[in-house]
This record gives structure tokens, C-alpha cells and sequence, in this order.
């Protein structure tokens, strides 16, 4: 009896915080909707380009992890400024992926008030499960595919050629593989 007071108590909880976070008993102007609008977009984009600087000021740790899987590879720099636009384009799409929480918690703050209460119960579960998978999905990519097609790659012509990478080459193949590996 306890187990399902206690049970029950937690899906009362749940439900008010549903409730609470994400439903207005109002009905808004259009002014106040495009007020709201503006202030959650102004989160998001204060949210983006904090966490942007943050990583930008520390790329080279990043760098370092991304070149990981790769041991035994060196990197050359074939242009003027690839690196500093290579680091820039991973910065971004770190700064996306960090902020994405941010983001996607403003659009459903937003979109909540026009939806049911029955919509809101099945939205949160159905958001937290989807970012919960597209992590563990990035994390698999990291761990799994990036050094399983590395270890393909540098193995395959290693007896004929030096594996040299340029810099920026070799980050657009990581970022495909953790970013678009997807079912088509």
C-alpha cells in the first residue's frame, strides 16, 4: 500500500509540475503572445551565445577529444585560417547541441498554453526520451562508429600511404557521423 501511495504521489507530482510549467488559465492579446515570443527567443539566443563563448574559449580541449579515435594520424592545416574555421564550425555545432535543451524547452513553454491538458501529459515524456536518445545516440557514435570507421580507414591503405589528414576534412567526417547518422 505504501509502494502505490508513494507511486501515486510522484505521478501527482509529475502532473502538477506539468501543469504548472507549461499552462496559462488566460487568454493572451497578440501583442503579449509576440511579447512572449520575443523574451523566449531572447533566452534562447542569450543560452546559444553563452554556451558558444564558453566553448570557443576552450576548443582546444574539445579538439583534443575529437582527435582521439584518430591516434596515429597527423593533421596538417592545407589553408590559411582552416583551423581557426574549423574550430569555429565545431564551436557551433557544440553550441547547438548544448543549447538544443534551452531551445526546445522555450518552444514547448510557447506552444503549451494552445495545447490540451492530454497533449502536455504525453509531451514531456515523448521530449525528454527523444533528447535522451539523440545524446546516447551522439555518445554511440563517439564510442562506437567513429573508431570502428577510423580504424577501417587508417588500416586500409596503412601499407601503401602515410595517413595524413587535413584538419578540417577529418572533423567534417566526425561531425557527420555523430550529427547525421540517422535512418533515411
Amino acid at each position: 500500500k505504501k509502494k502505490k501511495k508513494k507511486k501515486s504521489f510522484l505521478i501527482n507530482t509529475y502532473y502538477l509540475f506539468i501543469q504548472k510549467s507549461m499552462s496559462k488559465d488566460f487568454n493572451m492579446s497578440i501583442t503579449e503572445h509576440f511579447e512572449e515570443l520575443i523574451q523566449r527567443l531572447i533566452i534562447s539566443v542569450v543560452s546559444f551565445i553563452a554556451i558558444f563563448f564558453a566553448i570557443f574559449s576552450n576548443i582546444k580541449t574539445i579538439v583534443n577529444l575529437l582527435e582521439i579515435p584518430a591516434q596515429g594520424v597527423k593533421f596538417l592545416q592545407l589553408a590559411p585560417g582552416e583551423y581557426f574555421f574549423t574550430s569555429f564550425k565545431v564551436t557551433l555545432y557544440c553550441g547547438l547541441l548544448l543549447s538544443s535543451p534551452i531551445l526546445i524547452y522555450q518552444i514547448i513553454g510557447f506552444a503549451a498554453p494552445g495545447l490540451t491538458k492530454r497533449e502536455k501529459q504525453i509531451l514531456i515524456p515523448i521530449t525528454i526520451g527523444g533528447l535522451l536518445l539523440f545524446f546516447l545516440g551522439i555518445l554511440f557514435g563517439y564510442f562506437v562508429l567513429v573508431p570502428a570507421a577510423l580504424a577501417f580507414f587508417i588500416s586500409y591503405g596503412a601499407d601503401v600511404i602515410e595517413p595524413l589528414w587535413s584538419f578540417e576534412q577529418y572533423c567534417d567526417f566526425i561531425l557527420l557521423l555523430l550529427c547525421d547518422t540517422k535512418p533515411k
